[in-house]
C-alpha cells in the first residue's frame, strides 16, 4: 500500500512539474529579455550623481535626463523625425516590392526560380559592414552624402531579401484553390489577388512589416557613415553622439533616456500591427 501511495505521489509531482515546467520556461525568457529594457528605464530616471547606483528603483525620481534630451543642440526632436520618415518610406516601400515579388515567386512556375529564391536570401547574408566603402563611393559621386535616400536604398537593399523570403512561404499556405474559385466567379488574376489573396495574407504581410520597421528604425551603421548633418541624422545616430557637460564626459543618464524614448514608437508600431495580426487571422479565410 506504501509503495503505491508513493507512486502515486511521485506521479502527481512528475505531471505538476511537466505543467509548470513550460510556463517557468517563458517566464526565464521574458524576464532574461526585458532585464536590460528595465534597467535602461530606472537609469533614465535616476540623477546624474545616480547614475551608477545599484538599487532596483531610483531614490529620488527625477526627470533630470528627460528634460536634457530635448535641451542644448542635441536636435532629439528633429532625429525622431528622421527614423521615423526613414524606416516608414523604408517599410512601405518594402512590403509593396516584397509582395508582389513573393505572390510571383510563390505562384507561376518558371525555371531556375529556386535558384532566384537562392539569390534572393543569400543577398541578405552579405555584412553591412562590407558595403560602406563602395556605398561611400557611389553616393559621394551621385551627391546623396547627408541625404534621406542615403539611408533608405542600403536598409531596401537588406530588408527586401528577407521580406520576400517570408512572404513567399507565407504564399505557398495559402491555398490554390481560393485564386481558382475567384477566377470561376469572374476574377481576372489581378482582381484574384487583390480581392481574394491580399486579405488572407494580411498576417503575414503585418508580420513581416514589423520586422522591416524594427530593422530600418534600428539601423546604425549605415546612417553613421552617410550622414553627418545632424538635421538628418536618425535617432539611433543622434544618440550615439550625445555629449556631456564636460570634455570626454559620458552622458550615460541622457542616453538611456533617449533610449526609452526611441523605444516607444517601436512598442507602438508593435501594438498597432498586432491588432491587425488578430483581424486578419479570423476574417476572410473561412468566408
Amino acid at each position: 500500500m506504501s509503495t503505491t501511495r508513493s507512486g502515486l505521489a511521485t506521479g502527481t509531482v512528475g505531471a505538476t512539474v511537466r505543467r509548470i515546467a513550460p510556463y517557468a520556461g517563458v517566464a526565464v525568457i521574458i524576464l532574461y529579455c526585458l532585464a536590460p529594457f528595465y534597467w535602461m528605464v530606472v537609469s533614465s530616471f535616476r540623477r546624474t550623481s545616480d547614475i551608477f547606483d545599484l538599487s532596483a528603483l531610483p531614490s529620488p525620481w527625477s526627470l533630470e535626463n528627460y528634460r536634457a534630451v530635448f535641451s542644448g543642440d542635441n536636435e532629439f526632436g528633429r532625429a525622431l523625425l528622421n527614423s521615423l520618415l526613414v524606416a516608414g518610406v523604408t517599410t512601405a516601400a518594402t512590403i509593396v516590392v516584397a509582395t508582389l515579388a513573393a505572390y510571383a515567386l510563390a505562384r507561376l512556375e518558371f525555371r531556375f526560380k529556386n535558384a532566384v529564391l537562392a539569390v534572393v536570401i543569400a543577398t541578405s547574408m552579405f555584412p553591412g559592414i562590407s558595403l560602406l566603402v563602395p556605398l561611400l563611393k557611389l553616393f559621394t559621386d551621385i551627391g546623396w552624402i547627408n541625404t534621406y535616400q542615403s539611408m533608405i536604398v542600403p536598409n531596401l537593399s537588406f530588408a527586401l531579401p528577407l521580406a520576400i523570403w517570408y512572404l513567399t512561404t507565407f504564399f505557398r499556405q495559402l491555398p490554390y484553390e481560393l485564386e481558382e474559385a475567384a477566377r470561376v466567379d469572374g476574377c481576372t488574376p489581378g482582381q484574384a489577388f487583390r480581392k481574394v489573396i491580399l486579405p488572407i495574407a494580411v498576417p503575414g504581410v503585418f508580420t513581416t512589416a514589423i520586422i522591416v520597421f524594427v530593422v530600418a528604425w534600428n539601423e546604425f551603421i549605415i546612417a553613421l557613415t552617410m550622414v553627418n548633418d545632424p538635421s538628418t541624422q536618425p535617432v539611433t545616430v543622434r544618440i550615439s553622439q550625445f555629449v556631456g557637460v564636460a570634455a570626454h564626459d559620458s552622458p550615460f543618464g541622457t542616453r538611456m533616456a533617449a533610449g526609452v524614448i526611441a523605444t516607444v514608437p517601436l512598442v507602438i508600431a508593435v501594438l498597432m500591427f498586432q491588432r491587425r495580426i488578430v483581424a486578419g487571422l479570423t476574417s476572410g479565410g473561412v468566408k
